[in-house]
């Protein structure tokens, strides 16, 4: 499920699959406590991790549905953008800024390093297309605007449970929600859409497999999961989470800007690398919306 129809290459993408993290996670505090930063571990509805660095801060969950600003934004440390136009490969205080600030809402660009590389690019992708930008990788005027005033992810499922991962196909987005609060928010490539016929050697034979590489909407669970690199008879997946039969949620190293896969939900590698250590068994996953070519 990992490879889809062939596009031309992207060169920026190639650093997203050698980052990964050392850290536990960015899982975010609880809802409506103060938190000390890296004081606490998450058990609850199904999800695990390790709060972010950083000064401790109060969240609150937003109003079901809504699209205002960034839940418990008073309680995040003030941001003024450096303002400095910034391009892949760039380097500097302005770079370990928006790393910064992008940690802080709950996106995942890698190391507070000061480099702009892959994993800094898919935060950023991420980012951009939750405040309704579209993605590039410059960050300028607009998207600096953005991270001093940030909106929340769209809420999928009002009703849904306060631990849960809500797919956005729309917007290839993916939010994994702890008490009611985002606080994992990735850039995704979900199913291509386009009928496919792939032959493998499986189980000893040479087989046939074909399908229409969709990603279904719906509401499912984690089920089981693998670690590492996981072979399927689409492609290798890297640590997946099974939420609907042979699709899952996995990294990949071709993370693109439109829906490529066979049905599963590619992640950075960076994020599939702490994913698993945030996302228990059980845990609700919710897939909506259609992307528009």
């Amino acid at each position: 499920m990992m490879r889809g129809r062939r596009r031309p290459a992207v060169a920026m993408l190639a650093a997203v699959g050698a980052v990964t993290f050392a850290t536990a996670g960015v899982a975010g505090p609880a809802r409506a406590a103060a938190v000390p930063a890296g004081a606490v571990t998450y058990a609850t509805a199904g999800l695990t991790g390790v709060a972010p660095a950083g000064a401790a801060r109060t969240l609150t969950a937003p109003a079901a549905g809504t699209r205002g600003a960034l839940p418990g934004r008073a309680g995040y440390p003030p941001f003024e953008a450096p303002g400095k136009t910034l391009k892949l490969g760039a380097k500097g205080g302005a770079v370990k800024a928006l790393q910064v600030r992008l940690k802080e809402l709950g996106y995942v660009p890698g190391s507070a390093d000061g480099r702009y590389g892959g994993a800094t690019l898919t935060a950023l992708w991420a980012f951009q297309k939750v405040q309704g930008i579209t993605p590039t990788s410059t960050v300028a005027a607009r998207t600096w605007r953005a991270l001093e005033n940030p909106r929340a992810p769209r809420v999928l499922v009002p009703r849904g449970k306060a631990g849960r991962v809500e797919v956005d196909l729309t917007k290839q987005v993916m939010v994994l929600y702890r008490s009611g609060v985002p606080v994992l928010i990735s850039h995704i490539s979900s199913g291509s859409g386009v009928p496919y016929t792939e032959y493998a050697v499986w189980n000893g034979k040479r087989q046939v497999f074909s399908g229409s590489a969709r990603t279904p909407t719906g509401d499912y669970k984690t089920t089981w999961r693998a670690r590492g690199w996981h072979r399927s008879y689409l492609g290798q997946l890297y640590n997946p989470i099974f939420f609907n039969g042979g699709i899952a949620l996995h990294g990949a190293l071709s993370v693109p800007l439109y829906p490529a896969s066979h049905g599963c939900v590619r992640l950075p590698m960076n994020v599939a690398e702490i994913l698993p250590g945030m996302l228990g068994k059980g845990v609700p996953v919710h897939v909506r919306g259609a992307f528009r070519r």
